[in-house]
């Protein structure tokens, strides 16, 4: 019999939710979590990137809240501010039926007075990165004698990132009757070591791989020496069409000159490494989602929590020493039964991580027969540039002002509009900014008149973001 979210126990309002948002049926990491997660038991759960693991969690969390009690319940801790920014925005989406429902993001790069003074008028549930989760437990901004669960999430990445000293000092100002759940990618020595250290007779539960219901993803290898790594990227991208795509790289330094060179060549491009603010993070991840950015070039850890819908194709142009990294790289692509193509730039046939993955993997990964054009570099970068179909614009109002995508949408389609609907594209409002994508032929006109224009009977300043300006 197959399992349904009716027969996991869930609350009318949490059902109605998985309704509207098309959710069929639950993922096994689902189906196998939620019951022990209501019940209340503490779990450790494999489960890897993509496979509904947000959800699992997410859903006990919101059917166990007490609403009419305006303290903080539940703490989830992640390992980079975007995947705290995307389990967040989960929450939100599937706690909608929830009236009255808050819920706060804890994470560095943004003023933590705000998170002070949104903790002192009280929240329901905390999404947080270790670091600035122990700094408001330091300044007794945050109080955890109201927590009532405590969620790892990612727990093998925040040991892999040297988190593990954090986490462990954050545990220990948990209340000590409280559930404790933790979710991994991968269950080594030392997360075995954890779940014994902070969770009681958790119960244990594994999701197969999501891979093995994703097989459309078309794993390809280009053999290239080091010093011409750029010119197999550049011919790479010229031969796979492609609406979207992210490179992967491993430094911060390779992140930087990789994007510089596509953008001096005028290549739609912008990258995500950890020596951007939050603010500019979430623009770049906005003007990529909304399709005016088309290649993504990021290292793994400012990667973290990207989810974009429909991408084509994931370059690694710097593989990993981990292959568990690989597969969580390959894992953006081909979601949702969509197809997807992952390029692995290698040194060649002997390169150990290129057979560390197909061992992995048991899958073989085949060589892409990519011809080297006698056609100059500069002519095949040139044929890759020009701009994205779709432009960004920053709105200077978010949720905290009562701005929703309809009422942006009214603005710019209205008698003080004049456009037409199937100009606008994707709409993301943040708590106090929001963005809009438009036609690129089409932007500067949109922006001047949001700029003339009222959104919801107030003025917000409109601007091209950078690199669309």
């Amino acid at each position: 019999m197959k399992t349904t979210f009716e027969s996991l126990q869930l609350a009318p309002e949490l059902l109605k939710v998985t309704q509207e948002l098309g959710y069929a049926c639950p993922t096994e990491i689902q189906a196998l979590a939620i019951p022990p997660l209501i019940a209340g038991r503490d779990l450790i759960g494999k489960s890897k990137t993509g496979s509904g693991k947000t959800a699992a969690f997410a859903l006990p969390l919101l059917q166990r809240v007490r609403l009419e009690q305006r303290r903080l319940q539940a703490l989830i801790l992640c390992p980079t501010r975007e995947l705290a920014a995307q389990v967040r925005r989960e929450i939100r989406t599937l706690g909608r039926g929830l009236s009255g429902l808050v819920v706060l993001e804890l994470v560095g790069g943004q003023p933590a007075r705000a998170q002070r003074e949104a903790l002192s008028r009280g929240a329901h549930i905390a999404v947080g990165t270790p670091g600035r989760v122990m700094d408001l437990l330091g300044s007794e901004a945050l109080d955890p004698h109201t927590i009532r669960t405590l969620v790892l999430d990612e727990a093998d990445r925040m040991l892999d990132m040297g988190f593990g000293p954090e986490v462990g000092r954050v545990v220990q100002r948990m209340p000590s009757q409280r559930q404790t759940v933790l979710f991994s990618a991968t269950l080594p020595e030392e997360i075995e070591t954890m779940s014994g250290a902070y969770q009681r007779e958790a119960v244990r539960v594994e999701a197969a791989s999501p891979e093995a219901a994703v097989p459309d993803i078309e794993q390809w290898k280009v053999y290239t020496p080091p010093d011409e790594r750029f010119d197999a990227l550049t011919h790479v991208l010229h031969r796979l069409p492609h609406a979207s795509a992210i490179i992967f790289c491993n430094y911060k330094a390779s992140v930087q000159q990789v994007t510089q060179r596509l953008k001096a060549a005028g290549v739609s491009a912008d990258r995500l490494d950890g020596s951007l603010d939050q603010f500019h993070r979430d623009q770049v991840l906005s003007r990529f989602r909304a399709g005016s950015v088309k290649l993504l070039v990021a290292t793994d850890v400012a990667g973290r929590g990207i989810d974009v819908a429909g991408l084509d194709l994931v370059v690694n142009y710097e593989l990993p020493q981990q292959p568990e990294i690989y597969v969580h790289r390959i894992g953006r692509t081909g979601r949702a039964e969509a197809s997807g193509v992952a390029v692995s730039l290698a040194v060649g046939p002997a390169d150990a991580r290129v057979t560390g993955v197909e061992e992995l993997t048991g899958t073989p990964i085949r060589e892409l027969p990519v011809e080297r054009s006698p056609e100059p570099l500069r002519g095949l970068l040139e044929q890759l540039a020009g701009p994205a179909a779709m432009a960004s614009i920053l709105i200077s109002g978010g949720r905290k002002d009562k701005v929703r995508p309809g009422d942006i949408v009214g603005a710019l389609t209205g008698e003080a509009g004049g456009l037409q609907g199937s100009a606008i594209g994707k709409i993301e409002v943040l708590d106090r900014f929001s963005y809009v994508a438009v036609e690129h032929p089409l932007a500067r006109l949109a922006v001047e008149r949001l700029n003339q224009g009222r959104i919801k009977g107030k003025r917000f300043r409109a601007t091209l973001t950078p690199s669309d300006a």
